[in-house]
């Protein structure tokens, strides 16, 4: 606060959380609530890009003061940082195009759906999917998303990320949220012993939860509501 600027890590590489725009500055939802708190802190915000790899240690050796980079809570990382509440959903689900109506896993009956070999989607879809449903499973995330993109299958199970990108290369395709396979929300992670620091971030987060800040933003970005996060 005496400095007047924050600094916080965001991810550059991960549509829709945070991706290089058309006109080379980051934006995704990540990037849109670091400037929210930077706003309700009254400082100024000064973007730190990171990687999955890097982000923790940033943290550590402050060089960030506040990591939003998609960042999951848990017990390993609880030894090395503290977390705010969680400030937006990450999630596993089925997508596909518009004029296919899912709205229940029953109505997966009859449909092709791509997915990734062993990865969280392809467990949890093979729980959720009745019989009658065709999962086509392929080696990894990218020939998954582009099975599906060159109209091998009629639905693709992925995480929000990797839709994101699907949303993003290639509207022609109109694909949009369809059901929930699996939560895991994001939260903000802060350095060990930044108590007062993460009360005001949670102040923030809690605020703009009541007032549907939260919901908007995950709306925009993600295609559906955030819901009900875990404080």
């Amino acid at each position: 606060m005496s400095k007047k600027v924050i600094h916080i890590a965001v991810p550059t590489d991960y549509p829709p959380y945070g991706y290089v725009g058309p006109d080379l500055k980051p934006i995704g939802l990540d990037v849109e609530m670091a400037t929210l708190i930077a706003q309700k802190l009254g400082v100024k915000l000064d973007l730190v890009p990171v990687t999955s790899a890097n982000r923790i240690p940033y943290l550590q050796t402050k060089k960030a003061d506040l990591v939003i980079s998609t960042l999951g809570k848990n017990a390993e990382r609880e030894k090395v940082i503290d977390f705010t509440a969680a400030y937006s959903p990450f999630f596993q689900a089925v997508f596909g195009p518009k004029n296919i109506t899912v709205k229940t896993p029953a109505d997966l009956v009859g449909k092709t759906v791509a997915v990734t070999r062993g990865a969280m989607e392809d467990q949890e879809l093979t729980k959720l999917a009745p019989a009658g449903v065709d999962i086509k499973r392929f080696e990894d995330n990218n020939v998954t998303a582009s099975a599906y993109v060159a109209g091998q299958t009629q639905l693709v199970a992925i995480g929000a990320a990797v839709a994101g990108t699907i949303m993003q290369k290639n509207p022609q395709t109109n694909t949009e949220y369809k059901l929930l396979i699996k939560d895991s929300p994001n939260f903000i992670g802060i350095a060990k012993g930044e108590d007062k620091l993460r009360a005001k971030v949670n102040e923030i987060i809690l605020a703009a939860k009541a007032d549907g800040t939260i919901d908007k933003m995950s709306q925009k970005w993600l295609g559906r509501p955030a819901g009900t996060l875990p404080e």
